[in-house]
């Protein structure tokens, strides 16, 4: 009697979803949005489409940059992000040629940046520093509100110090190999420069800054930032050329 053959039936995997919370059908709609002349037409789009993407876009920035520390309701504070883009949904103009994310993104990262401030700038004016209970160095204060006089010495140092760093950067600029390594070191030397003006700085966040400025993608990026890193060791350190970090 012939044995019946057993076929295991192998589990399919569920088909890919979407990858990502900012899609093309995203995109397609904002634009749709501010092509759109018709309020309930508006409405339905925004609250059908954009709005799920524009609430995870906020949230991620909260949490991705820290935001979240800074303040007690986060719900709140991503609402309150959301309404901003929301009101900002008309500026964007896909002709422009930019991306709907990356737009937004840029948008909602500047007004949590100012709106953190703002707060924190509240919080400090609030503070009484007689409290011992405080928790806030009343020193570093003073500094960060432009009450506290550096020492000339301590000056002097800093600018000799900046002054070194400069130094490096153009001497490692003299010996970088092409033109994508020339495009990172003049975008971290621009960011040196400009560093008081910056918004808001971490790893991350230079790193985004160097690729902004550079035009390079992440993953030239990240080759030109280890052929840079060799060329720095190579001249900082003890005994070395320069020796400042």
């Amino acid at each position: 009697m012939a044995k019946k053959k057993i076929v295991k039936k192998r589990r399919g995997k569920s088909k890919a979803k979407n990858k990502g919370y900012f899609r093309q059908e995203h995109q397609d709609a904002i634009v749709e949005f501010c092509s759109s002349t018709c309020p309930k037409e508006k409405e339905r789009i925004y609250t059908d489409i954009i709005c799920e993407a524009l609430e995870k876009l906020s949230e991620n920035l909260i949490y991705v940059y820290g935001f979240h520390k800074q303040h007690d309701n986060v719900e709140m504070l991503k609402q309150d992000c959301v309404i901003n883009l929301y009101e900002t949904l008309h500026k964007f103009d896909a002709n422009k040629g930019h991306r709907a994310f990356s737009y937004f993104n840029v948008v909602a990262k500047h007004w949590l940046i100012i709106h953190s401030r703002k707060k924190n700038k509240y919080k400090y004016r609030h503070i009484s520093i007689d409290d011992p209970n405080n928790e806030v160095n009343v020193d570093a204060l003073f500094h960060r509100n432009g009450q506290y006089v550096e020492a000339p010495s301590s000056k002097m140092e800093k600018a000799e110090k900046t002054e070194e760093i400069r130094q490096l950067f153009q001497e490692i600029r003299k010996r970088v190999k092409n033109e994508k390594e020339i495009k990172c070191v003049d975008a971290i030397i621009e960011i040196f420069n400009r560093v008081d003006e910056l918004d808001f700085l971490n790893k991350r966040a230079i790193f985004v800054y160097v690729r902004e400025m550079s035009g390079l993608n992440s993953k030239q990026l990240s080759v030109c930032m280890s052929s840079i890193r060799g060329i720095y060791k190579q001249l900082n350190g003890s005994g070395k050329e320069f020796d400042i970090l």
